[in-house]
């Protein structure tokens, strides 16, 4: 994933709302968002990495949802292990745990941003901040490829739309994810003077700066939208893309937890 926003306790219909787009290049052999288990058994919602037999999402039939984005710091990323197995590992090891691993052993991943949320509340980890492992309760958050909240134009254009819908809708699921997996197709580039340095050079830092990305070899490849209810039905969408923004198969999900 590379833009995530979501909301928690902002609207009294939908106490959880996460939003998010995943870019990647086109090449990369993807299996698209289905039930499936992890080597434990656990059952889970999510695509799935067919390189590094991993995800960039997952969700607990629990009604539990994780999510990865690289940290952006303009050199090849070689670890040891793949970041696509830490949405798994976020829903699967007891959190204590799952930190004390990460703090011991940082190094074997690329940069890396974690998040894992319910209805409740949620947790934040990256091994790029300083004081990793943050508790998240109420508000409204922005994650891309830097630290949680950092102000990137993308970001904030995002988390400010996603506010705004969220908390003026009423409970209607089917309409609220309309209208997110619309707001999540928004192509506005940054202007150069708000654009981060991170490495890549200028070009790329404009082509990266939009919410949804298009291009021919790399782009926005998945957007999702998933929401629990205050009954506690789960919904999720996942509408995927091709190459130059080719609208692809959309896939929808239901359940109650």
């Amino acid at each position: 994933m590379c833009l995530i926003a979501f909301t928690l306790g902002q609207n009294p219909h939908f106490p959880l709302v996460l939003a998010a787009n995943r870019d990647e290049v086109f090449n990369r052999p993807t299996r698209a968002m289905d039930w499936w288990r992890t080597d434990d058994g656990t059952r889970i919602l999510a695509g799935k990495d067919l390189r590094s037999n991993g995800t960039w999402l997952a969700i607990t039939e629990d009604g539990r949802i994780s999510a990865v984005t690289n940290v952006r710091e303009g050199m090849t990323d070689t670890a040891e292990r793949s970041r696509g197995e830490l949405p798994l590992r976020a829903l699967i090891e007891p959190r204590h745990q799952l930190f004390q691993s990460l703090n011991n052993h940082a190094s074997q991943y690329a940069g890396f941003n974690l998040i894992q949320l319910n209805a409740e509340s949620g947790w934040y980890y990256s091994n790029r901040d300083a004081h990793p492992g943050r508790s998240i309760y109420q508000g409204a958050f922005g994650l891309s490829n830097h630290l949680l909240e950092t102000p990137w134009p993308k970001l904030l254009r995002l988390r400010q739309a996603l506010t705004r819908t969220v908390t003026t809708a009423d409970n209607n699921a089917e309409k609220l994810h309309r209208e997110l997996i619309e707001l999540l197709q928004d192509p506005t580039p940054a202007p150069d003077h708000l654009l981060p340095d991170t490495g890549v050079g200028l070009d790329t830092e404009r082509l990266l700066s939009s919410p949804f990305i298009t291009g021919e070899h790399y782009g926005t490849r998945a957007t999702t939208v998933f929401t629990i209810s205050a009954e506690g039905q789960i919904r999720v969408t996942e509408q995927s893309w091709g190459p130059m923004a080719e609208k692809a198969e959309c896939r929808q999900f239901g359940w109650q937890r």
